[in-house]
């Protein structure tokens, strides 16, 4: 199956159905959503789980620039440049609690949106509407209609 043009959106459902190889009125036969879903996997955001706020402050410092700055200010102190050496910490540690911050904050907006995502969708399959798990919906499924259960 070759991937849709960018502007896939913009295909009426006809085209849409024959670019995805599938019948609209019919949508997937069950072997082909079933080979589908191990091609492409569930449809799932992957989840890393959410690490605390000093694994991703100590993450910071594994970036190779990060270690030639600090290589930089060991090297500044050691020759007596008190002063490059604080500026150059400080820069590093800015740069830390930054970066920790904004990772911390995607891990929360991510979070956020898993909350948000509908568990079920309505799909035709072999003709007939059934309602499945988000996770099952491969590329090329029709949906007709999310629930949203609680």
């Amino acid at each position: 199956m070759r991937p849709l043009t960018e502007d896939w959106h913009t295909l009426s459902a006809e085209n849409l159905g024959h670019e995805l190889k599938c019948e609209f009125d019919q949508g997937l036969d069950k072997p082909e959503a079933r080979r589908r879903l191990e091609q492409h996997g569930p449809n799932q955001l992957k989840d890393s789980g959410r690490r605390p706020l000093w694994h991703l402050l100590l993450k910071q410092f594994s970036d190779f620039m990060i270690l030639v700055l600090l290589a930089a200010a060991l090297i500044s102190g050691f020759i007596g440049e008190l002063v490059d050496t604080i500026a150059i910490l400080v820069i590093i540690t800015l740069n830390a609690v930054i970066g920790a911050v904004q990772e911390f904050r995607a891990e929360r907006a991510i979070a956020a949106l898993k909350a948000m995502a509908a568990p079920t969708a309505r799909v035709r399959r072999q003709g007939r509407v059934q309602v499945l798990p988000c996770a099952e919906l491969v590329p090329d499924s029709q949906v007709h209609q999310i629930h949203h259960d609680q």
